[in-house]
């Protein structure tokens, strides 16, 4: 299994450190033992964030929330804890996919980590080496640490930390709910003097207390690293000709990407449609799928270096892949959190990565219709989800302002990085057209469609209205034809809010604020669509395009990833070639220093990188 670079302080020792790190734990004298450490191991030099305070309490016994956002490195937050501490480091992970890609990270950095799952072959030597004390991390998922055989076996050896990944799923208020991770608690208070650190990128305060809460953390434990992803451009646009707007998104993008769509029929649709639309390689995943060709297809996924997978939302918790160029969603998420994690999953490498998502006014309809499925106690709370996701999509400000103040923060106005801020659209007051559609809505008895909706107010001529008496309404004909082209965006953002609703046989009826609305309480603002062709190409990303040297460092990774069974990440991020190729080291030492090679990978891998660079 490989052994740890060192093991060097007990926890009464590891607390001591904590102490005198207190007040400024990245940058006093006194870390510097855990930072030489994480240069050895990782081959960083510095904490990235928030990174230092949070192992600055782990070291000193202090259990933690830690709410960083996906990207900001929190598994170095208890591996590098774990491999200095006396004892075993138990992590419990959601889903055996990221445990076991997480393990591969981990084992490539010379850490001595085993999972414990029921797919694993080798539990017996896991077991065995966990009552030796040979392991660093062992990672369970929350069902079977639960079990009473876990629990004695945790009381054979000595344990160091308890490590809680994707915590969110303790909480009721949390967007991915897991009842198992509530039996944590129990577990975890059988070891009083072990410290917990729990760890989440997607929690709002609610969640946030609910965490606290459930697994006995104090409310001084909790440490927010902040939710921005700076690196990602957020955009949103409503769905017209999903293949074709995806498949711009996958030309402007070379590198892997995930598009999620809202059923299994959809995803098969659309891999087959991308696959011949962009030559890419276009897998799907459902879990409708055969068990093995799923799994094949998410191995070829993470291995790879330009696949698209085109996937329902029961793909990417288990994916721990740091290059995904983009993420997008062909409908709407379920909230804002599961919004935020799904495009969280893109550009953890820290290069730049675009979140894009194509919605339409029939997504908010059908989530509002399945709110009447929801018990009566949590209604409201998932109807103010869905509303606070219609008002991102049609906000006309900053998309990343609206995501980051959902969560808390104070964010600027603008961030220069979303589709709002680099191409400001066109805002419009169109309350009073929002009343006449309304209006017309209502008097043609709630039971029509958009069509015909719009007809009237345009005053078309029609057989089916004149039948209906419709021409004789007051509202026929009210509206121009300087107004006409606003309503049907006009209509998608009244149904997006919940103005609008539709019927079970396809009208349109009012809902929501339509009343406050048409008494002139409320006023409506909407985007006003952009003329074709206005859309600004996007850059493709940090990577040299075309330099000989990265182009063959890239394939010496490939092969050696191939050799070793790895996906090519694990050898090095593309962020560690660019910087090979920059400083193009001469010897063995020059190339220690460079960012992402620990003394494991820099046993591996040394020799092989500087024979290429030498030959360039």
């Amino acid at each position: 299994m490989g052994k740890a670079v060192h093991r060097a302080f007990t926890l009464p020792q590891a607390s001591a450190i904590g102490c005198a790190m207190s007040g400024n734990s990245s940058g006093n004298e006194t870390m510097a033992p855990v930072r030489d450490h994480m240069r050895a191991l990782f081959g960083f030099d510095e904490f990235r964030g928030r990174q230092a305070d949070v192992v600055e309490r782990v070291m000193a016994g202090e259990s933690t929330l830690a709410v960083m956002p996906t990207g900001a490195g929190k598994s170095l937050t208890y591996q590098l804890p774990a491999t200095m501490l006396e004892g075993n480091c138990v992590v419990v992970s959601p889903l055996i996919a990221l445990m076991h890609d997480q393990l591969r990270m981990a084992r490539a950095n010379g850490i001595r980590a085993a999972t414990l799952t029921s797919v694993d072959a080798d539990w017996r030597e896991t077991v065995d080496a966990f009552r030796a004390g040979g392991l660093d991390l062992l990672y369970v998922a929350p069902e079977r640490a639960s079990q009473p055989q876990f629990r004695e076996l945790l009381h054979s050896s000595p344990l160091a930390l308890f490590a809680v990944d994707e915590a969110h799923c303790v909480s009721e208020w949390g967007h991915d709910f897991r009842p198992d991770y509530r039996q944590l608690r129990p577990l975890m208070d059988g070891f009083p003097s072990v410290p917990r650190l729990a760890l989440t990128a997607t929690a709002d305060a609610r969640t946030r207390a609910d965490i606290l809460d459930q697994l006995g953390i104090p409310e001084s434990g909790l440490v927010i690293a902040g939710f921005d992803r700076p690196n990602i451009r957020y955009a949103m646009d409503h769905r017209d000709g999903p293949v074709r707007q995806l498949a711009t998104l996958i030309a402007e993008n070379p590198g892997p990407g995930i598009v999620y769509a809202l059923t299994r029929r959809k995803v098969e649709d659309l891999a087959r449609k991308l696959a011949i639309a962009t030559g890419r390689p276009v897998l799907p995943y459902h879990a409708g799928l055969d068990p093995d060709i799923r799994v094949a297809n998410q191995a070829a996924f993470v291995a790879s270096e330009d696949m698209i997978i085109i996937a329902t939302i029961a793909f990417g918790m288990g994916i721990d892949k740091p290059d995904v160029r983009f993420v997008a969603h062909a409908g709407i998420p379920k909230s804002i959190e599961a919004y935020y994690q799904e495009t969280g999953r893109a550009g953890r490498d820290g290069d730049p990565a675009t979140a894009m998502m194509l919605w339409g006014a029939g997504d908010f309809a059908q989530a509002r219709q399945r709110l009447s499925g929801v018990s009566e106690d949590r209604r409201a709370g998932e109807r103010a989800r869905l509303d606070a996701l219609a008002m991102l999509v049609e906000a006309p400000g900053c998309r990343r302002a609206v995501l980051l103040r959902h969560f808390g923060e104070d964010p600027p106005e603008r961030c220069g990085n979303c589709d709002n801020c680099l191409d400001a659209p066109e805002v419009s007051d169109a309350t009073e057209l929002a009343r006449k559609l309304l209006s017309a809505v209502y008097r043609t008895g709630q039971s029509f469609g958009f069509g015909h909706i719009q007809k009237v107010l345009t005053g078309a001529e029609d057989e089916r209205i004149r039948q209906r008496r419709h021409d004789r309404l007051s509202v026929y004909g009210i509206v121009g034809d300087e107004e006409a082209y606003l309503l049907r965006p006009l209509s998608r953002a009244l149904q997006a809010r919940g103005a609008l609703v539709a019927t079970e046989h396809g009208g349109l009826a009012l809902d929501g604020d339509a009343r406050e609305i048409l008494k002139g309480e409320k006023t409506v603002e909407i985007v006003v669509p952009p003329k074709k062709g206005r859309r600004k190409p996007r850059d493709r990303g940090a990577n040299p395009v075309g330099d000989p040297l990265f182009d063959a460092l890239r394939e010496l990774r490939r092969e050696l990833a191939v050799e070793a069974g790895l996906p090519p990440y694990v050898i090095f991020h593309d962020a560690t070639l660019r910087e090979l190729v920059a400083r193009r080291p001469g010897s063995i030492e020059e190339f220690g220093a460079i960012g992402g090679v620990g003394t494991k990978k820099l046993e591996a891998y040394g020799d092989a990188f500087l024979e290429v660079i030498r030959a360039h």
